[in-house]
Protein backbone atom coordinates (compact mmCIF):
# COMPACT_ATOMS: atom_id res chain seq x y z
CA UNK A 1 0.00 0.00 0.00
CA UNK A 2 2.58 2.70 0.94
CA UNK A 3 4.02 1.89 -2.54
CA UNK A 4 1.13 2.64 -4.02
CA UNK A 5 1.23 5.73 -2.63
CA UNK A 6 4.36 7.00 -3.47
CA UNK A 7 3.32 5.82 -7.29
CA UNK A 8 -0.02 7.35 -6.88
CA UNK A 9 0.21 11.19 -7.17
CA UNK A 10 -3.63 11.55 -8.12
CA UNK A 11 -5.71 12.61 -4.34
CA UNK A 12 -9.02 13.50 -3.60
CA UNK A 13 -10.16 16.54 -1.76
CA UNK A 14 -13.25 19.24 -2.03
CA UNK A 15 -13.36 21.55 -4.47
CA UNK A 16 -13.09 24.66 -1.93
CA UNK A 17 -10.66 23.45 0.58
CA UNK A 18 -7.87 21.53 1.60
CA UNK A 19 -7.34 18.84 4.74
CA UNK A 20 -7.14 20.92 7.07
CA UNK A 21 -10.43 22.46 7.15
CA UNK A 22 -12.95 21.52 9.45
CA UNK A 23 -15.19 18.35 9.07
CA UNK A 24 -18.26 19.51 10.32
CA UNK A 25 -19.31 20.64 6.40
CA UNK A 26 -22.85 21.93 6.42
CA UNK A 27 -25.24 19.91 5.23
CA UNK A 28 -27.06 22.88 2.74
CA UNK A 29 -23.30 23.12 1.16
CA UNK A 30 -23.83 20.14 -0.75
CA UNK A 31 -20.14 19.04 -0.13
CA UNK A 32 -19.66 15.39 1.06
CA UNK A 33 -17.37 14.94 3.34
CA UNK A 34 -17.11 11.39 2.50
CA UNK A 35 -14.09 13.35 0.18
CA UNK A 36 -11.88 13.42 3.14
CA UNK A 37 -11.27 10.06 3.01
CA UNK A 38 -7.98 8.53 1.28
CA UNK A 39 -8.24 7.76 -2.60
CA UNK A 40 -8.89 4.39 -2.16
CA UNK A 41 -12.29 4.42 -0.21
CA UNK A 42 -13.61 6.96 -2.64
CA UNK A 43 -16.27 4.14 -4.17
CA UNK A 44 -18.51 4.53 -0.95
CA UNK A 45 -18.67 8.16 -2.52
CA UNK A 46 -22.11 9.92 -3.49
CA UNK A 47 -20.55 9.99 -7.24
CA UNK A 48 -19.86 5.72 -6.98
CA UNK A 49 -23.91 5.59 -5.72
CA UNK A 50 -24.64 7.94 -8.49
CA UNK A 51 -23.11 5.30 -11.31
CA UNK A 52 -25.54 2.29 -10.09
CA UNK A 53 -28.83 1.86 -11.81
CA UNK A 54 -31.40 2.70 -8.48
CA UNK A 55 -33.90 -0.01 -8.56
CA UNK A 56 -32.81 -2.34 -11.37
CA UNK A 57 -33.91 -6.10 -10.60
CA UNK A 58 -30.63 -8.52 -11.21
CA UNK A 59 -31.38 -11.95 -13.09
CA UNK A 60 -31.02 -13.45 -9.84
CA UNK A 61 -33.60 -11.17 -8.39
CA UNK A 62 -36.16 -11.66 -11.15
CA UNK A 63 -35.42 -15.58 -10.77
CA UNK A 64 -36.41 -15.48 -7.09
CA UNK A 65 -39.78 -13.57 -8.35
CA UNK A 66 -41.22 -16.04 -10.20
CA UNK A 67 -40.25 -18.48 -8.39
CA UNK A 68 -42.13 -17.16 -5.29
CA UNK A 69 -45.37 -16.45 -7.76
CA UNK A 70 -44.96 -20.67 -8.50
CA UNK A 71 -45.20 -21.55 -5.13
CA UNK A 72 -47.84 -19.16 -4.22
CA UNK A 73 -50.12 -21.11 -6.61
CA UNK A 74 -49.05 -24.46 -5.86
CA UNK A 75 -49.58 -24.27 -2.21
CA UNK A 76 -46.08 -25.02 -0.06
CA UNK A 77 -43.94 -25.65 -2.66
CA UNK A 78 -40.38 -23.92 -1.81
CA UNK A 79 -38.35 -22.36 -4.44
CA UNK A 80 -34.71 -23.70 -4.69
CA UNK A 81 -31.97 -21.48 -4.53
CA UNK A 82 -32.06 -21.99 -8.91
CA UNK A 83 -29.86 -19.03 -9.57
CA UNK A 84 -27.23 -20.92 -7.39
CA UNK A 85 -28.00 -23.80 -9.33
CA UNK A 86 -28.02 -22.19 -12.37
CA UNK A 87 -24.85 -20.79 -12.17
CA UNK A 88 -22.75 -23.92 -11.08
CA UNK A 89 -24.17 -25.81 -14.08
CA UNK A 90 -26.07 -28.37 -12.60
CA UNK A 91 -28.47 -30.99 -14.67
CA UNK A 92 -32.13 -31.52 -14.05
CA UNK A 93 -31.54 -34.54 -13.06
CA UNK A 94 -28.97 -33.41 -10.21
CA UNK A 95 -31.90 -31.11 -9.16
CA UNK A 96 -34.16 -33.80 -8.99
CA UNK A 97 -31.95 -35.86 -6.94
CA UNK A 98 -30.92 -33.16 -4.94
CA UNK A 99 -34.84 -32.06 -3.96
CA UNK A 100 -35.20 -36.01 -3.44
CA UNK A 101 -34.10 -35.61 -0.06
CA UNK A 102 -36.22 -33.32 0.95
CA UNK A 103 -40.08 -33.71 0.44
CA UNK A 104 -41.40 -30.51 0.49
CA UNK A 105 -39.66 -29.46 -2.00
CA UNK A 106 -41.28 -31.14 -4.67
CA UNK A 107 -44.75 -30.31 -5.95
CA UNK A 108 -47.52 -32.54 -4.73
CA UNK A 109 -45.87 -32.58 -1.20
CA UNK A 110 -48.84 -30.55 0.46
CA UNK A 111 -50.57 -33.69 1.28
CA UNK A 112 -47.58 -35.45 2.34
CA UNK A 113 -47.12 -37.46 -0.83
CA UNK A 114 -44.46 -37.87 -2.85
CA UNK A 115 -44.36 -36.90 -6.40
CA UNK A 116 -43.22 -39.23 -9.05
CA UNK A 117 -39.97 -38.78 -10.71
CA UNK A 118 -42.07 -37.80 -14.28
CA UNK A 119 -43.83 -34.71 -12.56
CA UNK A 120 -41.24 -33.61 -10.60
CA UNK A 121 -38.73 -33.49 -13.71
CA UNK A 122 -41.50 -32.00 -15.80
CA UNK A 123 -41.81 -29.45 -12.94
CA UNK A 124 -38.27 -28.91 -12.57
CA UNK A 125 -37.87 -28.17 -16.36
CA UNK A 126 -41.06 -25.84 -16.43
CA UNK A 127 -39.03 -23.38 -13.80
CA UNK A 128 -35.42 -23.68 -15.61
CA UNK A 129 -37.70 -22.67 -18.44
CA UNK A 130 -39.10 -19.72 -16.67
CA UNK A 131 -35.42 -18.57 -15.85
CA UNK A 132 -34.36 -16.25 -18.82
CA UNK A 133 -30.11 -16.37 -19.24
CA UNK A 134 -28.17 -13.91 -17.49
CA UNK A 135 -26.42 -11.35 -19.55
CA UNK A 136 -22.76 -10.23 -19.55
CA UNK A 137 -23.61 -6.64 -18.40
CA UNK A 138 -25.43 -8.04 -14.87
CA UNK A 139 -23.21 -10.67 -14.14
CA UNK A 140 -19.88 -8.54 -15.08
CA UNK A 141 -18.76 -5.01 -14.13
CA UNK A 142 -17.08 -3.04 -16.84
CA UNK A 143 -14.06 -3.24 -17.60
CA UNK A 144 -11.04 -0.85 -17.37
CA UNK A 145 -7.80 -0.52 -19.38
CA UNK A 146 -4.14 -1.15 -17.76
CA UNK A 147 -1.83 0.30 -20.81
CA UNK A 148 -1.86 1.41 -24.06
CA UNK A 149 -0.14 0.09 -26.88
CA UNK A 150 1.01 2.71 -29.42
CA UNK A 151 0.11 1.05 -32.59
CA UNK A 152 0.34 3.50 -35.65
CA UNK A 153 0.40 7.41 -36.58
CA UNK A 154 -1.94 9.29 -39.20
CA UNK A 155 0.70 11.77 -40.65
CA UNK A 156 -1.66 14.53 -41.16
CA UNK A 157 0.76 16.91 -42.12
CA UNK A 158 0.06 20.05 -39.71
CA UNK A 159 -1.23 20.39 -36.35
CA UNK A 160 -4.16 18.46 -35.65
CA UNK A 161 -6.42 20.98 -33.51
CA UNK A 162 -9.31 18.20 -33.36
CA UNK A 163 -10.10 14.46 -33.83
CA UNK A 164 -12.85 12.48 -34.08
CA UNK A 165 -13.29 8.49 -34.44
CA UNK A 166 -16.50 6.67 -35.84
CA UNK A 167 -17.92 3.86 -33.76
CA UNK A 168 -18.72 1.43 -36.60
CA UNK A 169 -16.36 1.73 -39.13
CA UNK A 170 -13.24 3.17 -36.99
CA UNK A 171 -12.70 5.85 -39.43
CA UNK A 172 -10.69 8.60 -37.95
CA UNK A 173 -11.45 12.32 -39.16
CA UNK A 174 -7.88 14.72 -38.22
CA UNK A 175 -9.01 18.46 -38.31
CA UNK A 176 -6.67 21.63 -38.96
CA UNK A 177 -5.60 24.49 -41.45
CA UNK A 178 -7.47 24.15 -44.79
CA UNK A 179 -8.83 20.89 -44.69
CA UNK A 180 -10.03 17.50 -43.03
CA UNK A 181 -8.88 14.12 -43.60
CA UNK A 182 -10.38 11.21 -43.19
CA UNK A 183 -8.44 7.46 -42.13
CA UNK A 184 -10.04 4.19 -42.86
CA UNK A 185 -9.41 0.99 -40.53
CA UNK A 186 -6.21 0.07 -42.33
CA UNK A 187 -4.45 3.10 -41.18
CA UNK A 188 -4.67 2.73 -37.67
CA UNK A 189 -2.19 -0.25 -37.35
CA UNK A 190 0.32 1.57 -39.60
CA UNK A 191 2.87 4.66 -40.12
CA UNK A 192 2.40 4.90 -43.37
CA UNK A 193 -0.77 5.06 -44.72
CA UNK A 194 -2.04 7.57 -46.78
CA UNK A 195 -5.49 9.36 -45.95
CA UNK A 196 -8.76 7.65 -47.54
CA UNK A 197 -9.77 11.42 -48.22
CA UNK A 198 -8.82 14.98 -47.97
CA UNK A 199 -12.07 17.42 -47.37
CA UNK A 200 -11.01 20.34 -48.30
CA UNK A 201 -12.44 24.07 -46.53
CA UNK A 202 -14.29 26.98 -48.47
CA UNK A 203 -12.26 29.21 -46.97
CA UNK A 204 -8.67 28.66 -47.38
CA UNK A 205 -7.53 30.38 -44.11
CA UNK A 206 -10.28 28.15 -42.22
CA UNK A 207 -8.78 26.40 -38.83
CA UNK A 208 -10.65 23.79 -37.90
CA UNK A 209 -10.40 23.60 -33.78
CA UNK A 210 -13.35 21.75 -33.03
CA UNK A 211 -15.33 19.30 -33.92
CA UNK A 212 -18.14 17.03 -32.63
CA UNK A 213 -19.43 13.46 -34.26
CA UNK A 214 -23.25 13.08 -34.26
CA UNK A 215 -24.65 9.78 -32.48
CA UNK A 216 -25.87 8.25 -35.54
CA UNK A 217 -22.22 8.78 -37.17
CA UNK A 218 -24.09 10.13 -40.53
CA UNK A 219 -22.79 13.92 -39.83
CA UNK A 220 -19.91 16.19 -38.76
CA UNK A 221 -19.87 19.62 -37.57
CA UNK A 222 -16.88 21.43 -37.32
CA UNK A 223 -15.82 24.80 -36.59
CA UNK A 224 -12.96 27.08 -36.32
CA UNK A 225 -11.62 30.75 -37.43
CA UNK A 226 -14.17 31.38 -39.82
CA UNK A 227 -17.50 33.05 -39.87
CA UNK A 228 -19.33 29.49 -40.81
CA UNK A 229 -20.26 26.22 -38.93
CA UNK A 230 -19.89 23.46 -41.62
CA UNK A 231 -22.15 20.55 -41.26
CA UNK A 232 -20.63 17.68 -43.48
CA UNK A 233 -22.45 14.38 -44.61
CA UNK A 234 -20.32 11.47 -44.33
CA UNK A 235 -22.35 8.50 -45.75
CA UNK A 236 -22.10 7.20 -48.50
CA UNK A 237 -18.96 9.79 -49.17
CA UNK A 238 -17.86 12.97 -47.13
CA UNK A 239 -19.33 16.19 -48.72
CA UNK A 240 -20.68 19.49 -47.86
CA UNK A 241 -24.34 19.48 -46.35
CA UNK A 242 -24.37 22.87 -45.21
CA UNK A 243 -22.64 26.19 -44.17
CA UNK A 244 -24.35 27.76 -41.36
CA UNK A 245 -23.63 31.48 -40.96
CA UNK A 246 -22.58 32.28 -37.51
CA UNK A 247 -22.19 35.62 -36.04
CA UNK A 248 -18.21 35.28 -34.51
CA UNK A 249 -15.22 35.10 -36.02
CA UNK A 250 -14.13 32.32 -34.26
CA UNK A 251 -15.27 29.36 -33.06
CA UNK A 252 -13.82 27.27 -29.80
CA UNK A 253 -15.84 24.89 -29.11
CA UNK A 254 -18.53 22.65 -30.19
CA UNK A 255 -21.45 21.09 -28.04
CA UNK A 256 -24.16 18.88 -29.58
CA UNK A 257 -26.90 17.21 -28.07
CA UNK A 258 -27.40 13.48 -27.20
CA UNK A 259 -29.86 12.88 -30.09
CA UNK A 260 -28.19 15.26 -32.41
CA UNK A 261 -30.87 18.09 -32.85
CA UNK A 262 -28.79 20.73 -31.06
CA UNK A 263 -25.46 22.38 -31.83
CA UNK A 264 -24.21 24.71 -29.12
CA UNK A 265 -20.74 26.87 -31.12
CA UNK A 266 -18.96 29.06 -28.27
CA UNK A 267 -17.50 32.50 -29.39
CA UNK A 268 -16.09 35.16 -27.60
CA UNK A 269 -18.88 36.87 -25.04
CA UNK A 270 -22.12 34.21 -26.59
CA UNK A 271 -22.72 30.90 -27.70
CA UNK A 272 -25.23 30.08 -31.03
CA UNK A 273 -28.02 27.73 -30.13
CA UNK A 274 -28.34 25.92 -34.04
CA UNK A 275 -31.86 23.57 -35.03
CA UNK A 276 -29.81 21.03 -36.57
CA UNK A 277 -32.76 19.06 -38.07
CA UNK A 278 -33.50 22.17 -39.88
CA UNK A 279 -30.46 23.83 -39.97
CA UNK A 280 -31.56 27.35 -38.80
CA UNK A 281 -30.13 29.46 -35.70
CA UNK A 282 -32.26 29.30 -32.70
CA UNK A 283 -31.24 32.13 -30.70
CA UNK A 284 -27.65 34.13 -30.28
CA UNK A 285 -27.28 33.94 -26.15
CA UNK A 286 -25.07 36.34 -24.23
CA UNK A 287 -22.56 34.63 -21.80
CA UNK A 288 -19.45 36.70 -19.69
CA UNK A 289 -17.23 37.37 -22.36
CA UNK A 290 -14.07 35.73 -20.75
CA UNK A 291 -16.44 32.65 -19.75
CA UNK A 292 -16.99 31.12 -23.01
CA UNK A 293 -13.72 29.03 -23.76
CA UNK A 294 -15.36 25.92 -23.89
CA UNK A 295 -19.15 24.79 -23.66
CA UNK A 296 -20.75 21.09 -23.10
CA UNK A 297 -24.46 20.30 -22.95
CA UNK A 298 -25.79 17.50 -20.26
CA UNK A 299 -29.93 16.67 -20.45
CA UNK A 300 -31.98 20.09 -20.40
CA UNK A 301 -28.45 22.30 -19.64
CA UNK A 302 -25.72 23.05 -21.14
CA UNK A 303 -22.71 24.66 -19.57
CA UNK A 304 -19.79 27.36 -20.11
CA UNK A 305 -16.51 28.31 -19.06
CA UNK A 306 -13.19 29.88 -19.83
CA UNK A 307 -10.75 32.31 -18.01
CA UNK A 308 -13.03 34.02 -15.64
CA UNK A 309 -12.36 30.85 -13.70
CA UNK A 310 -15.95 30.63 -13.16
CA UNK A 311 -18.22 27.78 -14.40
CA UNK A 312 -21.85 28.62 -15.45
CA UNK A 313 -24.57 26.42 -16.10
CA UNK A 314 -27.78 27.41 -17.92
CA UNK A 315 -31.34 26.22 -18.70
CA UNK A 316 -31.61 25.10 -22.40
CA UNK A 317 -35.06 26.61 -22.66
CA UNK A 318 -35.69 29.55 -20.64
CA UNK A 319 -31.75 30.31 -21.10
CA UNK A 320 -31.60 31.63 -18.03
CA UNK A 321 -28.50 31.53 -15.66
CA UNK A 322 -28.95 28.67 -13.10
CA UNK A 323 -25.89 28.13 -11.34
CA UNK A 324 -22.22 30.23 -11.04
CA UNK A 325 -19.44 27.93 -9.82
CA UNK A 326 -16.13 29.88 -8.60
CA UNK A 327 -13.68 27.23 -9.49
CA UNK A 328 -10.16 30.45 -8.81
CA UNK A 329 -8.69 29.03 -11.79
CA UNK A 330 -8.98 29.05 -15.71
CA UNK A 331 -11.06 26.59 -17.11
CA UNK A 332 -9.58 24.74 -20.47
CA UNK A 333 -11.86 22.23 -20.57
CA UNK A 334 -15.62 20.32 -20.09
CA UNK A 335 -16.82 17.11 -20.68
CA UNK A 336 -19.71 15.08 -19.03
CA UNK A 337 -20.11 11.58 -18.31
CA UNK A 338 -22.48 9.21 -20.47
CA UNK A 339 -24.87 9.04 -17.85
CA UNK A 340 -24.86 13.11 -18.28
CA UNK A 341 -25.26 13.56 -14.13
CA UNK A 342 -21.62 14.68 -14.02
CA UNK A 343 -19.66 17.26 -15.51
CA UNK A 344 -15.77 17.10 -15.50
CA UNK A 345 -13.86 20.54 -15.53
CA UNK A 346 -10.09 20.77 -16.23
CA UNK A 347 -8.14 23.77 -14.92
CA UNK A 348 -5.16 25.63 -15.85
CA UNK A 349 -3.81 23.73 -12.18
CA UNK A 350 -3.95 20.23 -13.92
CA UNK A 351 -7.14 19.41 -11.62
CA UNK A 352 -9.68 17.69 -12.75
CA UNK A 353 -13.41 19.08 -10.76
CA UNK A 354 -16.20 16.73 -10.75
CA UNK A 355 -19.68 18.93 -10.39
CA UNK A 356 -23.06 16.86 -10.40
CA UNK A 357 -25.72 18.38 -12.57
CA UNK A 358 -28.47 18.32 -10.45
CA UNK A 359 -27.04 18.15 -6.83
CA UNK A 360 -24.92 20.81 -4.92
CA UNK A 361 -21.91 18.45 -4.91
CA UNK A 362 -18.62 19.00 -6.26
CA UNK A 363 -14.99 16.78 -6.02
CA UNK A 364 -11.57 17.79 -6.85
CA UNK A 365 -9.16 15.40 -8.02
CA UNK A 366 -5.65 16.91 -7.86
CA UNK A 367 -2.94 15.74 -10.41
CA UNK A 368 -0.05 17.47 -8.85
CA UNK A 369 1.33 19.33 -11.91
CA UNK A 370 0.98 22.96 -12.43
CA UNK A 371 -0.08 25.27 -14.95
CA UNK A 372 -0.89 23.27 -18.11
CA UNK A 373 -1.45 25.34 -21.60
CA UNK A 374 -3.45 22.31 -23.36
CA UNK A 375 -6.06 20.21 -21.46
CA UNK A 376 -8.63 17.89 -22.85
CA UNK A 377 -11.16 15.39 -21.47
CA UNK A 378 -12.80 12.93 -23.00
CA UNK A 379 -14.79 9.89 -21.05
CA UNK A 380 -15.32 6.65 -22.62
CA UNK A 381 -19.11 5.32 -23.52
CA UNK A 382 -18.98 2.62 -20.80
CA UNK A 383 -18.73 5.16 -18.32
CA UNK A 384 -16.20 2.98 -16.07
CA UNK A 385 -12.94 5.54 -17.04
CA UNK A 386 -11.98 8.58 -18.71
CA UNK A 387 -9.01 10.49 -20.52
CA UNK A 388 -7.32 13.31 -19.95
CA UNK A 389 -4.41 14.83 -21.79
CA UNK A 390 -2.28 17.42 -20.30
CA UNK A 391 0.28 18.88 -22.46
CA UNK A 392 2.62 16.28 -23.63
CA UNK A 393 1.15 13.99 -20.82
CA UNK A 394 -1.82 11.10 -20.79
CA UNK A 395 -3.93 9.92 -18.30
CA UNK A 396 -6.48 7.41 -18.14
CA UNK A 397 -8.70 7.61 -14.88
CA UNK A 398 -11.25 5.06 -13.21
CA UNK A 399 -14.32 6.63 -12.64
CA UNK A 400 -15.59 7.11 -9.75
CA UNK A 401 -12.86 6.20 -7.64
CA UNK A 402 -10.52 8.71 -9.84
CA UNK A 403 -7.43 5.99 -9.56
CA UNK A 404 -5.11 6.54 -11.91
CA UNK A 405 -5.05 3.55 -14.41
CA UNK A 406 -1.70 4.31 -16.74
CA UNK A 407 -0.11 7.44 -17.88
CA UNK A 408 1.93 7.70 -21.06
CA UNK A 409 4.03 10.95 -22.24
CA UNK A 410 4.14 11.90 -25.85
CA UNK A 411 7.73 13.89 -27.41
CA UNK A 412 4.74 17.14 -28.16
CA UNK A 413 1.92 18.91 -26.63
CA UNK A 414 -1.07 17.26 -27.11
CA UNK A 415 -4.13 19.43 -28.79
CA UNK A 416 -7.19 16.80 -28.88
CA UNK A 417 -8.06 13.53 -28.25
CA UNK A 418 -11.25 10.92 -28.56
CA UNK A 419 -11.58 7.46 -27.54
CA UNK A 420 -13.47 4.88 -29.58
CA UNK A 421 -16.96 3.94 -29.00
CA UNK A 422 -16.10 0.16 -28.41
CA UNK A 423 -13.10 1.42 -26.18
CA UNK A 424 -10.88 -0.16 -28.25
CA UNK A 425 -8.78 3.24 -29.75
CA UNK A 426 -6.96 5.82 -28.00
CA UNK A 427 -5.80 8.48 -31.01
CA UNK A 428 -4.50 11.74 -29.87
CA UNK A 429 -3.79 14.95 -32.02
CA UNK A 430 -0.59 16.65 -31.80
CA UNK A 431 1.80 18.88 -33.95
CA UNK A 432 2.08 17.16 -36.86
CA UNK A 433 0.32 13.69 -36.74
CA UNK A 434 -2.67 11.97 -34.71
CA UNK A 435 -0.89 8.81 -32.84
CA UNK A 436 -3.20 5.59 -32.25
CA UNK A 437 -3.08 3.28 -29.24
CA UNK A 438 -4.87 0.25 -28.52
CA UNK A 439 -6.15 -0.40 -25.39
CA UNK A 440 -4.65 -2.76 -23.35
CA UNK A 441 -7.12 -4.70 -21.02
Amino acid sequence: MSGEKEEASLTASRAYGEAEERRDVPESSGISTQHEQPLQYQQESPYAMAQQSPGTLTECDRAQQEMSAVTQQQGTLQAPESCEHQATGLSVVELGEAAGSNLNFLPGSVSNQPCSSTSSSEEVQSLLRAIPPIPVDVVGRQRTPCGAWEVGALHHGMKVYAVAISRSTHHVYTCGFRHIKVWDESALHASDKLPQAQLDLQDRQNCVLTCKLFSDEQCLITGGVSRTLTLWDLVPTPRVKAELASTGSSCFSLAVSSDAHICIACFRGFVEIWDLQNQILIRKHQVPIYGSRCVDIAGDKFWTGGEDTSLYSWDLRTYQRLHQHDLQYEILSIAHDPSEEWMLVGLRTSDIIFLHTHREEKYKAVMQKKYIYHHNLKFASCGSYFVTTMDEMIYCMAAPSQKRLFQVEESSKILCCDVSFDNQYLITGSKTRATVYQLLY
